[in-house]
C-alpha cells in the first residue's frame, strides 16, 4: 500500500451484485472469472463474463496511470473483490435488505475478502447504469487501498463519481464523461456551497443535500483533476487535514476565499464542453482472466452463499444453513461445497455441523484456507464458551491458523484471526499477532473493523499519533455520523489520554467498548 498523501491521484470502488433464491438466474450455469483484482461469479455466460471481467482490469489499470502508481505489486491478488452479478436491481434489493429502496448496487469491505453485488441490466444512458454503480463502488476500493489518507466526504464520493463515468471506446477508455445521472442535482438545486462541502463535521445532510454531496463532490473533483495547479492547491489541502487541521480551515488555507472557488465552479459547470482524456488500450497491463464453471455443489449452493455472504447474523443465518444443509449432503466430496456449508452452519452456530463439513471439504482439498480457518473459529469458540485455562488447547485451535498462513503468508484473514484468536482467550496478543494484525491491515486497508482493531492495539501500546493516521480514515467515512467512534476516539487522544484511559473514555461517554468481539 502506497504511504503518505501526495498528490491524490486515488481511489478504490468495488460494487457487486448477487441473486435471491428466487432469481432467474438461477436457471443458468454459473462461471467463475479470476483475474488479478477480481473473482466475479455470473450466469451471463462465458463472452459476457470474459467482457465484465476484462472491463474490471482495464478499470483498475486506468485509475493506475491517472494516479501514475505503477503496476500491482506481487501482492495482486491478496486482497481480490468478489463480484456477485445477478440479474437486476431487484435482485440486488432482496440482498441488501432493509433500507434499500434506492440501491442498484453494493460493496461490503471486509478482511476476509471484499464482495460486491451488481446487476447485470438497469437504467438506460443518463441514467445510474449497473455499470456507474460498479465503477463508482470499485473506486472506494482501489482509493483505501492504495493511498494511506483520510478524505474529505465530497471528495471520496466525488472522485468515485468521477471514474465511474468512463466510457469504453474502440481506441481506449474515456474518463471525465460527464455525471448526467448527476444533472438534476447540479442543474435544478441549489447545491451545497464549498463550505458546506468542506464542512467534515456538518453531515446531517437532508435527501437533496446529500446528493448535491455527490454532484457538486463530482464538479469539484473533475475541477481539480485536470489542472496541475488545482491538483496542487487540493494536494496542500490534503497535507492539512491529514496533519489535523480542521478541513474548513484547511481549505481555506488552501483554496483561499471558498465563495469565490463557488463562483469558479459555477463557471466550470457552465462551460459548452469539459476536458476529458482518453487512454488507449495499448497503455493498459494485458488482462488475464481464467473463467472456470462451479462444481456441482457449489452450483446448487450458489443463491444461498451469496445470501450467506451479503452478511448475517445468528437468526438471519438459521434458515440458510435449514436450507444449505441437505443440498449439502448431496456432494460430500465436494471441497467447495462443504467449505461454504461450514461457514453457514458456524454462523448459525451449528459447530459440529461446521466442523463435520470442513473436515469433508479437507478431506478432499487438503489445502483449502477456508475449511482450515473455519476449523480454528470452531476451536476457539469452544475454547471460549467453556473459558479453558489450558494453553494447549489454545495452541490446538491456533495450530488451524497457522497452517492456513503458511499456504499463504499474505492471508490476511489468517493474520487477522491470529490476532482476534488472544481476544477471544482474554489474554494479551504476543508482538508476533500483533506484526500479523497490522500486516493485515497494510493487505485490507478498506475493511472498517480491522481498522477500528488496530488503531486501540495502537493506542493499548501508547502510539496516539499511529492510532490518529490509522482512524482517521473512519471518521471521514461519509457513510457514518461526524460523532462516529472513530471522530470521537481522535478528539479523546487530542486532550492528551492514552492507553487504557483513551479507550475507558470513548465506552463510558457512549455506554460502548473500543475491543473486538471475540470470534463468534
Amino acid at each position: 500500500m502506497t504511504s503518505g498523501v501526495g498528490w491524490v491521484r486515488c481511489i478504490s470502488v468495488v460494487v457487486a451484485a448477487s441473486a435471491s433464491c428466487a432469481s432467474a438466474a438461477s436457471e443458468a450455469k454459473w462461471l467463475r472469472a479470476t483475474s488479478d483484482h477480481f473473482i466475479v461469479y455470473s450466469s451471463v455466460g462465458e463472452k459476457e463474463l470474459r467482457k465484465t471481467a476484462t472491463q474490471l482490469e482495464q478499470f483498475d489499470g486506468v485509475m493506475r496511470i491517472l494516479h501514475n502508481i505503477g503496476a500491482p505489486t506481487a501482492e495482486a491478488g491478496t486482497n481480490r473483490v468478489t463480484v456477485y452479478v445477478v440479474d437486476d436491481a431487484s435482485d440486488v434489493r432482496k440482498l441488501m435488505g432493509k433500507g434499500s429502496a434506492n440501491v442498484a448496487g453494493f460493496y461490503v469491505p471486509r478482511v476476509n475478502g471484499s464482495i460486491a453485488f451488481t446487476p447485470r441490466s438497469g437504467g438506460a444512458d443518463g441514467n445510474l447504469r449497473p455499470q456507474i454503480v460498479l465503477f463508482h463502488e470499485y473506486a472506494h476500493h482501489f482509493l483505501l487501498g492504495t493511498f494511506a489518507a483520510a478524505y474529505p466526504a465530497w471528495f471520496s464520493e466525488g472522485y468515485a463519481e468521477f471514474v465511474s463515468t468512463a466510457r469504453f471506446e474502440k481506441d481506449g477508455v474515456m474518463v471525465g464523461v460527464a455525471a448526467q445521472h448527476r444533472a438534476y442535482s447540479l442543474l435544478r438545486t441549489r447545491g451545497l456551497s464549498a463550505e458546506r462541502l468542506f464542512d467534515t463535521g456538518s453531515r446531517r445532510l437532508s435527501d437533496e443535500d446529500r446528493a448535491s454531496l455527490y454532484a457538486r463532490g463530482w464538479l469539484l473533483t473533475h475541477y481539480i483533476m485536470f489542472d496541475a495547479a488545482r491538483g496542487a492547491t487540493f494536494g496542500r489541502y490534503l497535507d492539512a487535514l491529514n496533519k489535523g487541521v480542521p478541513s474548513v480551515a484547511a481549505a481555506q488555507a488552501a483554496f483561499g476565499d471558498l465563495r469565490a472557488l463557488d463562483r469558479a465552479l459555477d463557471a466550470y459547470l457552465a462551460r459548452s464542453t469539459i476536458p476529458g482524456i482518453k487512454i488507449a488500450y495499448s497503455r493498459l497491463p494485458d488482462t488475464k482472466v481464467t473463467v472456470e464453471p462451479l462444481s456441482t455443489g457449489a452450483e446448487a449452493l450458489m443463491n444461498l452463499r451469496m445470501e450467506s455472504e451479503r452478511g448475517v447474523n445468528r437468526q438471519t443465518a438459521q434458515p440458510i444453513y435449514g436450507r444449505a444443509k441437505a443440498i449439502a449432503a448431496a456432494y460430500p466430496n465436494d471441497a467447495v461445497a462443504q467449505g461454504w456449508f461450514a461457514e453457514m452452519a458456524y454462523d448459525a452456530v451449528q459447530d459440529d455441523d461446521a466442523e463435520a463439513a470442513a473436515d469433508r471439504a479437507l478431506a478432499a482439498d487438503p489445502k483449502m484456507a477456508q475449511a482450515l480457518l473455519y476449523k480454528a473459529r470452531i476451536h476457539l469458540r469452544r475454547a471460549s464458551a467453556g473459558s479453558v485455562k489450558d494453553p494447549e488447547a489454545w495452541k490446538e485451535a491456533r495450530s488451524w491458523i497457522v497452517k492456513a498462513n503458511r499456504l499463504a503468508l499474505d492471508d490476511a484473514e489468517a493474520l487477522s484471526l491470529y490476532y482476534d484468536s488472544f481476544r477471544a482467550q482474554r489474554a494479551p496478543p504476543t508482538k508476533a499477532a500483533i506484526i500479523g494484525v497490522k500486516r493485515a491491515l497494510e493487505l485490507v486497508p478498506q475493511d472498517p473493523g480491522l481498522r477500528f482493531r488496530v488503531a486501540t492495539q495502537e493506542i493499548r501500546d501508547g502510539d496516539a499519533d499511529d492510532a490518529k493516521r490509522t482512524l482517521r480514515p473512519l471518521a471521514f467515512n461519509p457513510h457514518l455520523p461526524a460523532d462516529n467512534p472513530a471522530a470521537r476516539l481522535i478528539t479523546i487522544l487530542e486532550s492528551g489520554k492514552i492507553g487504557p484511559d483513551a479507550l475507558r473514555s470513548l465506552g463510558q461517554g457512549q455506554g460502548e467498548t473500543a475491543d473486538p468481539p471475540p470470534p463468534g
